[in-house]
Parts: C-alpha cells; structure tokens; sequence
C-alpha cells in the first residue's frame, strides 16, 4: 500500500465495499491478498481446478512440480517483496547459474567476455560487436526504445551478420514469424532484468516449489475474510440498474459487486462484457492486441546433459528452442532425486503443431533431444509430461507502451491487471507482482477520492 494511506480508515470504510477477481493466477492471488488485507471483502473467481495460472503443478512422486518452469532473480523487488511479506523469503535458495548456445550441434557457453571470443559461428569482428552490445544494453537509456524495432536495434549495433547468426534465431525462438515486429524496449528490460548489476549469473527458486506460494497467498486470502472459488467460469459481467457489477457464472445465481477486478486474458475479458451495458461504459481494448503460446514437456531423467541452466537450442530440425535443466538449480529433494529438464516451443494456440497429439509431440521432443545430444539412451528417460498454455506473452509491436490496455476501465469501479499490461516490464511472476501491487493501490486511492478519506 503507498506510505500516505490511512490504512485503519481505508479498513473501516472497505468493509462494506466488496469486490470480485477474476483469475486466479498469481496477479489475481496478489491482488485479492492486498485487497482483503485492507479490509474488503473479496471473492477470487478461477475457471479451472488449480490456483496460479502459468505457475500451475502437478505431483511427481513426493513433490510438486511446475509444469512451466520458474525461477527468481536478484533483481525481482516485486515478487520478493511479496514473499517477505508472506514470510516465505527465507526458503528461497540462489545458485550461480549459466547460459549455453547450441549451434549445429555444438554447444558453447556465453557467460563471459572470453567465451564470447571463443563463439566460432561469429567472426572475431561480430563477437566484438555483440559484446559491445550487451555492454551497450546494460548503460544505455530506454528512452525511444519503444519505437525501433529489435532487428533495427540490434543489427545497427551488432551487424547484421551477427544479428542473422546470433540475434534473430532467438527472437524467432520467442515470437515465430512475428520476431521482426518486437520493440527494442523488449530486449532492454530482458537483458538488464538478466543481469540486474551482477557480474554473474544468479538465480532463486523455494523450497517446496511455487505452490508453496501460491498457498500461502490463498490460506492468507481466506484467513482474512476472503472467498476462493475454483472451477468457476465466468460467462458475463455487466452493470446492473444501480450501477453495481454483476458477475454471472453459468447455472449458478448472479453476484453483484462495488468493483471487479480483471486478471485473466483479454480476450476472456471482450467476450465476457459483449453487448452489455458495461461494453458502453469501458474504453474499447484493443483487439489487436495477440498472445503467444508455449508447448511445454517435463522430462525426468537419469542424468544431466550440461552445466547450464538455460541452453538456446535454434537449429531449424529440433522441435523446441530452449533447453531448461532445472536440476541446475534446484535441490534434489525438489525433484525427487530425478534429474528435471523442461523443453519449450514457443508458439501460437492456433498454429497445427500446437494441437498436435501430446504422445507425437513428446515423441519428437525425444528426437529433436537425441539430435543434440546422440549419447542419450531410452533407459536414461524416467517419465515424461506435456503441457501447453495458450496465452504466455503478447506479441508485442513498436508502439506498444502506448497501446497497452489502461490499468483502470471505470474509476472505483472496473479495474484489469493482465500480462498484456506488465510491459515494459518483463513478463514473470515479478511484473505480475509489481503490476498487481500498482492495481491494489490505485483502487485505494479511487476509494479514498469518493469517501474523502
């Protein structure tokens, strides 16, 4: 909450203001902790079984296991901010870490200015070039970055034959045929994000995985006061005659609200108000607005591969683009003892290969694996698990800061907190975190206006 609020009057007076979240991913689970806390009764609406949205589970033997992978950094105030305040923290553990490029079948390490020199698919003047670049991205203002694409960017300070070779295979991993579209802006709040002033590579995970947070946020919500309804699908919300919200869930009673809070994609969010009274009454989003999607499999093994935590896989004859060996970082009693690799194809809900059977698509993933690395034996792989989620990261455009949906559709009424807003900030649960805590106190604020608090 901002230093300035009168929290025991914002409490008194938010007893009798109730509100609905719509999500229950962790900007949702945020949002109806900070909103609760204050003093509001809230309800959490979630369409599926399961809290935590893109940080979703399941059980693998004694632990649970994310079925998209996670991890914190440093530089995440947010999120850690969140956890200190949960008193979750001190169960976070860190470990140096490391990134590799796999490039014709040959992997190279790119995590220090001499592993650069010694990166062969570049000439000596383009490994230069693109270490001057990262030296640039970590100085440099943000400033206009918005407006220039990152091929623009990049190839004016790397070259364009080392934006070819390097560059654009990892923005086509990321965004598919729309790469070329991407703002610079992007790479800027990724790459600092990465960095966050260290000389290496960190990164953080807790004990007991995500869902150790995803239920500390929840027990919070219902110890004070809060509801939590899960398989709860909204068909429709709108205004009533008295100006109150009306949440409507199929074969069930509609519930009426002071405010709504939207978390879920926008897409859910045009279709739930079309041809009602609320559409009249909300700025139009932007339905241009598109998402990314991500295949993803869990695959446990017998033994590791490489000593990075992150490889970029981008020969065009391998079915995924990134190699995640989380048992780099993360504990053995986090796994089971297995060894935990997530691989990641990045790509839209309505691309054919998205929809393709799970046992071809992880029978391909098992392939595209032995390709890279020919040592791997069937009696190396211990289970195996696909997952896909259809909304992951906009598809952004130049322009975007500007085009992004506003955080507030009706003052003191109608609010949205999405993964499509979280830009310029990277996409995690981090600047979900940060965009949810933005949210909480700008409703405060509208609060305070009308009871002239």
């Amino acid at each position: 909450m901002t230093e300035d609020t009168n929290s025991a009057k914002i409490s008194k007076n938010m007893e009798n203001s109730s509100t609905a979240v719509i999500g229950g991913g962790i900007s949702g689970l945020a949002i109806a902790y900070w909103l609760s806390k204050s003093g509001t009764p809230v309800t959490l609406y979630e369409a599926s079984d399961q809290l935590g949205g893109l940080g979703t589970f399941f059980q693998y033997r004694s632990v649970f296991l994310e079925k998209f992978y996670h991890c914190m950094l440093p530089s995440d105030k947010h999120l850690l901010g969140l956890l200190r305040e949960i008193d979750l923290e001190n169960k976070v553990y860190w470990k140096d870490t490391s990134f590799g490029f796999m490039h014709k079948g040959e992997l190279y390490g790119l995590n220090t200015p001499f592993e650069l020199l010694c990166f062969r698919p570049l000439s000596f003047i383009d490994r230069f070039r693109v270490g001057l670049t990262g030296l640039w991205g970590s100085i440099c203002s943000p400033n206009g970055l918005d407006e220039v694409t990152c091929v623009e960017w990049l190839s004016r300070l790397s070259g364009k034959r080392a934006f070819e070779t390097f560059w654009k295979p990892m923005l086509q991993a990321k965004f598919g045929d729309r790469y070329h579209e991407v703002p610079a802006l992007w790479f800027w709040t990724r790459f600092n994000r990465e960095k966050g002033g260290n000389k290496k590579e960190c990164k953080g995970y807790i004990h007991g995985g995500y869902r150790r947070i995803v239920e500390a946020l929840s027990e919070s919500i219902k110890a004070q006061g809060g509801t939590i309804k899960l398989q709860a699908s909204i068909e429709k919300v709108d205004l009533n005659a008295e100006g109150r919200l009306s949440v409507l869930i199929p074969n069930s009673e509609v519930e009426v609200f002071d405010r709504v809070v939207i978390t879920t994609p926008i897409s859910f969010f045009n279709k739930a108000i079309s041809g009602s009274r609320l559409a009249e009454e909300c700025p139009k989003i932007d339905d241009a607005i598109d998402m990314q999607g991500v295949v993803n499999a869990v695959i446990m093994l017998r033994r590791g591969f490489t000593k990075h935590y992150w490889v970029a896989a981008i020969d065009e004859d391998i079915p995924f683009q990134g190699i995640v060996e989380s048992t780099t970082l993360l504990e053995k009693s986090d796994t089971a003892g297995m060894h935990l690799i997530y691989l990641m194809n990045y790509i839209h809900r309505t691309d054919a290969l998205f929809n393709k059977p799970e046992h071809e698509i992880l029978d391909n993933y098992i392939v595209g694996l032995k390709k890279l690395f020919p040592d791997l034996q069937d009696e190396d792989i211990v289970d195996r698990f696909l997952f896909r989620a259809p909304f992951v990261e906009p598809l952004y455009t130049v322009g975007y800061q500007k085009r992004k949906p506003p955080t507030v559709l009706i003052p003191g009424k109608l609010y949205m907190a999405t993964t499509a807003q979280v830009y310029p900030d990277v996409t995690s649960w981090n600047g979900s975190v940060g965009l949810a805590q933005k949210t909480v106190d700008q409703i405060l604020r509208d609060f305070c206006k009308t009871r002239d608090i």
